[in-house]
C-alpha cells in the first residue's frame, strides 16, 4: 500500500484505496491528483515526494468525497500547495461538512462526522484560474458525484476518478453511491469511446484498454 507506480514517463500514481495520481511537470516539480483520504495519508504522500525529491505545486481534485480530499488540508499546510476544484464540488472541499449534510438531508448527527464522510476543510482555487496548468487537460465526469471531473495529462494519460469501479469494489461494497443516473451513464459512454496511453481509475486497475473494465 502506498507505492508508487509509474505509468508513464510523466505520470504515476500511488497506489492506496482511491488512487492518487502524480504528474511531474519538470524533474523537481510536480502536482497530484487527489490526494487520499485523511491526514495519515497526506503525511505518506508527502514522505514519497521527499524522497524523489519533488516539490508539490498543486493538488487537482476530481471531486469533494473525503476519500479523495481527506489529505488537502494536512499538504497545503505542509507545502503551501495550490488546490484545484470547480463548481459544487469546490463548494463541498471548503466546506466539507456539506458532504454528511447532503447524504442526511440535514445537518449531519455525530455519527456521521467521520473522516470517511467529512474531510477537513481547504483553501481551494477553480480550474479557471490563470494559474491552472494550460498543458492540463479537465474532463468533466458528471453522475457519480455533482461535477466530478478528470484529467488528462501531456504525455496522454487520463486519470477518471470514479466514473468506474473494478468488480472487486463492486462486489465488497455491493451498492455504488450515484447522485444523477443520467449522467453518469452518458458518462460511461463517453469514457467507453476515449482513447488515452493509459486510464487510471480511483477504484479500479490502470489500464491501457479500458472498455473491457467497464460493468454496466
Amino acid at each position: 500500500m502506498y507505492e508508487l507506480v509509474q505509468v508513464s514517463e510523466k505520470c504515476y500514481y500511488i497506489n492506496c484505496p482511491a488512487k492518487i495520481g502524480v504528474y511531474v511537470a519538470d524533474k523537481d516539480n510536480v502536482y497530484l491528483v487527489d490526494s487520499g483520504n485523511d491526514k495519515d495519508a497526506g503525511r505518506k504522500v508527502r514522505q514519497i515526494l521527499e524522497k524523489n525529491g519533488w516539490h508539490l505545486v498543486a493538488i487537482l481534485n476530481t471531486h469533494s468525497n473525503a476519500d479523495h480530499i481527506g489529505g488537502n488540508k494536512y499538504l497545503q499546510g505542509q507545502t503551501g500547495c495550490k488546490i484545484y476544484s470547480g463548481g459544487i464540488e469546490a463548494a463541498f472541499t471548503k466546506y466539507p461538512v456539506l458532504e454528511p449534510s447532503f447524504l442526511y438531508g440535514g445537518y449531519p448527527c455525530k455519527d456521521l462526522k467521520h473522516k470517511f464522510l467529512m474531510a477537513q476543510e481547504s483553501d481551494v482555487t477553480d480550474f479557471s484560474d490563470e494559474s491552472f496548468p494550460k498543458e492540463v487537460e479537465v474532463i468533466p465526469l458528471p453522475g457519480h458525484f455533482f461535477d466530478m471531473v478528470g484529467f488528462r495529462m501531456p504525455d496522454n494519460v487520463a486519470f477518471l476518478a470514479d466514473c468506474i469501479s473494478s468488480r472487486e469494489t463492486l462486489d465488497k461494497y455491493a451498492v455504488s453511491f450515484i447522485y444523477d443516473v443520467e449522467a453518469y451513464l452518458k458518462t460511461l459512454d463517453m469514457v467507453e469511446g476515449m482513447e488515452a496511453a493509459m486510464f487510471v481509475p480511483a477504484h479500479a486497475d490502470a489500464s491501457a484498454a479500458l472498455a473491457e473494465s467497464i460493468i454496466l
